[in-house]
């Protein structure tokens, strides 16, 4: 019998691949099933719950949606223009269109979706502010096809909103959002593609990236994803609706045929705070001679402000925040409403199709204005902007306030302030601006500082769609 020496470093790596083997071939095929039937329960369990069930899309392998996106006959005409125009082996072309597919398409997991997502979602709104949720649609969410594509269109106020509305629709259905190239920092961009979301270069000019991502969205839309679109397209920076950008209903759209095809049910959103924690630096955009804040700068900034803000009891938190709502409106049939207006998308020429795209898009800007909740600092400022220069005692503020609350309901505006707590609630909307050093105190009379009138129109603006509003 003879004994074979090995060196101390050869032995450990014999070790250590026969434990890997042993764990790839014993321990981890448990592992996956234990793991996997955990997230089938959870799906279950969620399904049974949703109006809106979990597509089978979004089960599928991203791998195989990859390679469909790819093999999709227009992104091959695209990869193949792409190119000739600059003269590029079709093997180089192709490579970049797998490049697009790999970072637009998600890699949905319902487990992280329900179990981290929504719980962080609903942690920090519910920390944060005190959140308001009201439903327009007399329950029409639950009578819509089951086959039919949902896509909720809201206004964009903060980037919290993902955060809101995902937290207050996970009892109704899953969400999958466009993101920009901001969230695309480890290890973020791993949660939020888990999340269903997909990311988009804003403005990106590359036809074949613009074809790949526009055959994404034709995709999932065409299989029931439900999807979350921000029509405006970016962050309000003066407080007022936008106008709409085409893009993305004119992707969805395109090629819908009214009289084959599922029905597209867009579902109005509006979203409103009182208080938008990037207000500041949204309203400095506005100054075309403002500096550019440098990185070292904005993560000061934001660490500063989280940590003043984690120390804060939660009472006190929600008088600085205040209310965060949203409103839900009516569902709007894209079948109904080609219908109505003898439009079929897919027939038009693209100028033609661009004009009833933009009708279209204004028509759910409409809807969406008509829910954008009214909230105390909002209204608050409305009345200060509307005083401008003129000292008032909080009791006439909250008078003119109640007047104007009055004016707002007959109008038809969604007042997201209950009657019996008109007089508490004003009086904290006051406090909180007052805290942030927006008003000027004087023998018990207030007045806004006329260098924070940015700040106080900002807000103001965001029920100035309203008439005799005062927004200025």
């Amino acid at each position: 019998m003879e004994t074979i020496t090995l060196p101390y470093w050869l032995f450990i790596v014999l070790v250590v691949f026969a434990a890997i083997m042993v764990i790839d071939r014993f321990l981890m095929p448990g592992m996956r099933w234990y793991f996997k039937r955990r997230v089938n329960r959870v799906i279950e369990e969620i399904n049974t719950r949703l109006d809106i069930e979990i597509r089978p899309i979004q089960f599928t392998r991203r791998q195989a949606l990859i390679d469909k996106l790819l093999f999709d006959e227009k992104v091959i005409d695209a990869i193949k223009e792409y190119a000739d125009e600059r003269n590029m082996p079709m093997a180089v072309a192709q490579a970049k269109a797998r490049k697009y597919a790999a970072e637009i398409v998600p890699a949905f997991n319902a487990y992280v979706y329900f179990r981290v997502g929504y719980w962080l979602a609903k942690k920090l709104a519910r920390l944060v502010y005190r959140v308001r949720v009201r439903f327009y649609d007399n329950d029409k969410i639950k009578t819509i096809d089951s086959s039919s594509s949902v896509v909720f269109v809201m206004n964009h106020r903060s980037n919290m909103d993902y955060v809101l509305v995902s937290f207050l629709v996970a009892e109704k259905t899953t969400l999958s959002y466009a993101v920009g190239e901001w969230a695309r920092i480890w290890p973020l961009q791993t949660l939020i593609k888990s999340m269903g979301a997909f990311f988009v270069r804003r403005n990106s000019g590359n036809p074949l990236y613009r074809k790949v991502l526009e055959r994404y969205i034709n995709m999932s839309t065409r299989a029931g994803v439900c999807q979350a679109v921000f029509p405006e397209g970016g962050l309000s920076k003066d407080g007022r609706l936008r106008e709409p950008r085409l893009g993305f209903l004119d992707y969805m759209l395109r090629d819908y045929h009214p009289h084959s095809d599922k029905d597209i049910v867009f579902i109005p959103v509006g979203i409103n705070y009182d208080r938008v924690i990037e207000d500041r630096s949204l309203v400095r955009r506005l100054d075309g001679k403002a500096e550019k804040r440098s990185a070292w700068f904005v993560i000061r900034t934001t660490v500063r402000f989280i940590f003043k803000n984690a120390v804060l009891s939660r009472k006190t938190r929600w008088r600085r925040f205040g209310y965060a709502s949203v409103n839900f409106g009516e569902p709007v049939s894209a079948k109904h409403y080609c219908e109505i207006n003898g439009v079929d998308f897919s027939a038009l020429p693209q100028e033609a199709r661009f004009e009833e795209v933009a009708s279209l898009a204004k028509q759910l800007m409409q809807h969406i204005a008509k829910v954008i909740p009214v909230l105390p600092v909002p209204l608050v400022c409305e009345v200060l902007l509307q005083n401008r220069g003129h000292w008032l005692s909080a009791l006439e503020i909250k008078s003119l306030c109640a007047a104007r609350i009055k004016a707002l309901e007959q109008a038809g505006a969604p007042v997201d302030v209950s009657a019996k707590a008109v007089e508490s609630v004003l009086g904290g909307a006051l406090d909180a601006l007052i805290g942030r050093g927006l008003l000027a105190e004087q023998d018990n009379l207030l007045q806004m500082k006329e260098d924070e009138a940015d700040i106080i129109r900002y807000y103001a603006n965001s029920i100035a769609h309203w008439p005799a509003s005062g927004g200025q």
